[in-house]
């Protein structure tokens, strides 16, 4: 450890190793300071530029939500995309971002190249930003954001006619609960939208793990939050909220991240004030909004059960009313929105999967095992995985069947089958779930019951103040003793010292410039470094210990107020004992009654298109998992056919969801009912072939999909060789349709040159295809998946068709639960089975 020349030579063997030492904490201090006094003068300049977003991308403000006639401080931008992205095409389906107004400013989603705005450009999609403004307008409330933002993706909607798809919305944090509000009261601008850590089930979370639940019971109620907005002059300082944030962290606010920077400050300079002039960037919110956010949402929980209305009463925001797939993305490792508050919405909203396709609703989740709640928007690696694939696979959970599913994403593996068709690094899977799975996500949800006499409690509160302190707080109030407060905030005030406003730092920065030219950092085997590492290590430990200890007490207080039988007595709240009950409503039960009617007719009725993806469902019934593979080789198709036989993504999507609800609603007649959809055997064969192909592309068939494929083709009378039936090629060879020769779906097939799907006799389908295939025969998927130009088939129902041929077990491709089979009535319900 010690200089052995230093030793010989009668030195101190601690001296050079200490004056090392000395020198460098004295020069790390210096420039500590002067980093500090840099983010005090970005914050003011920050200020006086009117805090902007922090986006790395040029941008174009569209439209400005002030100027609208319920106006409100937001504001739709137009990304550029950099010279690094390619230029983008009109015809992609455009992407929005929609930022949090959680106390800071706009700009997160965008706060890197390698981000959620990035991503997008990346692929060349239209990206637009809803950004928002320091200074909400005069009377400005939660209802004019919402129409505000409607109006915006109206005009995104009109700027893409052309484009296959509605926009891609994407709401972080508290811009998700915005946008499920928009999306509930005007599906029909949306496409998919995700939910990035977003809470939605704000009772929800884990005993001894989520303290900030319990914040709103501790300060009896949400009558803080008006306190704060009076004494704000009317307008609430989101600086309040980012305190919030940064208590419930101690170790990382109070010495973890300051320590990070002395101990890196000569690389970390650039990323910290980069960070901190958004962080410090605090906007107001006006204190109706707040009241509402805190009233409706944080204590009051009224989005799930359907209690949020607009001020006249006439319109009422529903989730179930969402028509577009959902994409919740949640993380364990975030403690701000936990899993369970991101997602226990589901079980509020649904009893059961069953109850989910139902409602047609397709609901997607993702957990990631680690990354904290800003990291989900700011983390690289994040954007580059979970969001890449998100966007690579929008058209895919645009189509997916209505249910309930979890998006695996992994590497691919060297030896995967069907690699062809698979983009980028990754594969991303949709493994089916039911509700009983978002549950087990849970310790139970008896714990929920006690938010319910927290807002019993906070009613009573918030009536007080309002009747008695408001009126006189609001009478003494004025905008000099607002902005007086406002300034002496500590997130404030610890920049304004350390900045060019403090005129006893003149020297700091010309010191700090010599101080860089002549840098001696120690070096890492020091010992005192390494002491000083491990004095750093035990206060981070020790502040963890403190929070623990804060959280486990306040924890305890809560329930031992909150759960008392007598409080809930007292404030009339039914007791905990009593069960949770889920009540479907009558109109949807009546809704789902008439659709079983209107779609009766269906089972006989249909284009070539639906025929072929009745079949394919049939024999997937029973997966539970898709993955983006077989997607892939239809689209593929669709572009290579589009002129022949033009079949749009939305088009698809229709008959997915419309064939999905057939085959749920009586198996055995859509499989009886594929005589008529399909009534050329060239084309029977042909669609049963393309099926067969499809499955194989994920590996070898199983038996009971392979036992559904005899069952197919003994239904369609196909003539199948049996060896190659049973034996799946180990590369699927799937070959272009040939164009029919007539518009009619009954003319014989015209004889072309593409060639036939049959396999040779006598020779398995595996051996069709060879280890490389040349660029202008590579294997595609049939174009079985097409909209046909003639007339729908109509047959009358034969005897026959209310007949089932074998009992079918299983499920709809992605889906939790079989169809139930045994009965044959249109009426009957799917027999639910995890």
């Amino acid at each position: 450890m010690w200089s052995a020349t230093a030793v010989q030579g009668g030195t101190p063997p601690f001296a050079q190793p200490l004056f090392d030492y000395w020198l460098d904490a004295c020069q790390r201090g210096i420039l500590y300071w002067d980093v500090l006094y840099q983010r005090g003068a970005t914050y003011l300049e920050h200020c006086e530029s009117g805090k902007p977003p922090v986006l790395v991308f040029d941008y174009k403000i569209i439209q400005d939500g002030r100027e609208l006639p319920d106006p409100a401080n937001y504001a739709l931008a137009a990304i550029a995309p950099p010279p690094s992205c390619p230029p983008t095409n009109p015809a992609l389906r455009p992407f929005v971002v929609i930022d949090p107004r959680a106390g800071h400013g706009p700009g997160i989603g965008g706060f890197k190249m390698d981000s959620e705005i990035g991503i997008a450009l990346q692929q060349g999609h239209p990206c637009y930003f809803v950004m928002f403004f320091p200074q909400p307008e005069p009377g400005q409330t939660i209802e004019s954001v919402s129409k505000a933002e409607g109006a915006f993706l109206k005009r995104v909607n009109e700027l893409h006619p052309d484009s296959d798809g509605k926009p891609f919305v994407i709401g972080n944090c508290q811009g998700g609960w915005a946008l499920a509000m928009l999306a509930a009261v005007a599906p029909e601008l949306v496409g998919p939208i995700l939910l990035a850590g977003s809470p939605l089930s704000y009772w929800a979370g884990v005993r001894g793990k989520n303290p900030m639940r319990y914040a709103g019971g501790l300060n009896g109620g949400t009558w803080t939050a008006s306190l704060a907005g009076d004494l704000g002059n009317g307008h609430f300082d989101g600086a309040h909220l980012v305190n919030n944030f940064e208590k419930l962290d101690p170790a990382n606010t109070l010495w973890k991240k300051s320590y990070n920077l002395y101990s890196k400050v000569d690389t970390e300079l650039q990323r910290y004030l980069d960070f901190e002039r958004w962080w410090g960037g605090h906007y107001l919110l006006n204190k109706v909004e707040m009241e509402w956010i805190a009233q409706k949402l944080f204590v009051g929980n009224d989005l799930v059960h359907g209690k949020i209305a607009s001020h006249d009463g006439k319109v009422r925001v529903d989730m179930r009313n969402i028509r577009s797939p959902i994409v919740v993305f949640a993380s364990w490792g975030d403690n701000i929105t936990p899993p369970q508050q991101a997602l226990n919405w589901i079980a509020d909203l649904y009893d059961s999967v069953e109850d989910i396709r139902d409602n047609e609703q397709t609901i997607v989740y993702a957990l990631h095992s680690k990354v904290g709640h800003l990291g989900i928007f700011v983390s690289a690696g994040i954007a580059n995985k979970e969001h890449s694939e998100f966007a690579s696979a929008l058209d895919l959970i645009d189509v997916l069947a209505p249910g309930l599913y979890e998006a695996i994403i992994e590497d691919i593996a060297p030896d995967a089958p069907g690699q062809e068709y698979i983009e980028g690094r990754y594969i991303i899977r949709f493994e089916a779930r039911d509700v009983p799975d978002i549950l087990a996500l849970d310790d139970g949800r008896d714990d929920e019951r006690a938010f319910e006499v927290v807002k019993r409690v906070s009613e009573i509160n918030q009536g007080v103040y309002d009747r008695y302190l408001s009126p006189a707080l609001r009478a003494i109030g004025n905008e000099a003793s607002a902005r007086l407060l406002r300034e002496l905030h500590p997130a404030r005030l610890e920049r304004t010292l350390i900045s060019p406003k403090n005129p006893w730092l003149w020297w700091l920065p010309g010191l700090a410039a010599q101080v860089r030219e002549q840098r001696r950092p120690v070096a890492e085997s020091n010992p005192l470094w390494q002491w000083q590492e491990q004095l750093s290590h035990f206060i981070a430990q020790s502040l963890d210990q403190y929070r623990d200890l804060r959280d486990a007490t306040q924890e305890q207080l809560f329930r031992a107020v909150y759960e008392s039988p007598q409080l809930a007595t007292l404030v009339g709240v039914r007791p905990a004992s009593e069960p949770r009950k889920h009540v479907l409503a009558w109109e949807s039960r009546e809704l789902a009654r008439l659709k079983r009617e209107a779609l009766d007719p269906s089972f006989e009725q249909g284009t070539l298109a639906d025929g072929f993806v009745r079949l394919l469902l049939y024999v997937s019934i029973g997966m539970g998992v898709v993955d983006e593979r077989p997607f892939n080789a239809i689209r593929r198709v669709m572009r290579d056919v589009r002129h022949e036989y033009p079949l749009t993504l939305m088009q698809l999507k229709d008959i997915v969801r419309h064939q999905v609800f057939l085959v749920r609603l009586d198996a055995p007649r859509a499989l009886q009912g594929l005589t008529l959809l399909l009534p050329d055997p060239h084309r029977r064969h042909q669609a049963w072939m393309l099926a067969r192909d499809l499955l194989s592309l994920r590996g070898a068939i199983p038996p009971e999909h392979q036992a559904r494929l005899d069952e197919v083709a003994q239904v369609l009378q196909l003539e199948i060789n049996g060896q190659a039936r049973a034996e799946p090629p180990a590369a699927p060879a799937i070959q272009l349709l040939p164009k029919p020769a007539a518009a009619k779906p009954s003319a014989k097939p015209a004889t072309t040159s593409a060639p036939a799907v049959k396999p040779k006799s006598g020779k398995p389908a595996a051996t069709r295809q060879t280890a490389k295939t040349a660029p202008e025969n590579r294997p595609t998927a049939q174009a079985a998946v097409k909209s046909e130009e003639a007339k729908p088939v109509v047959a009358a129902k034969p005897a026959s068709a209310r007949k089932a041929p074998a009992k079918a077990n299983g499920q709809v491709p992605g889906e939790a639960a079989p169809a139930k089979t045994g009965k044959t009535s249109p009426r009957a319900k799917p027999q639910a089975k995890s």
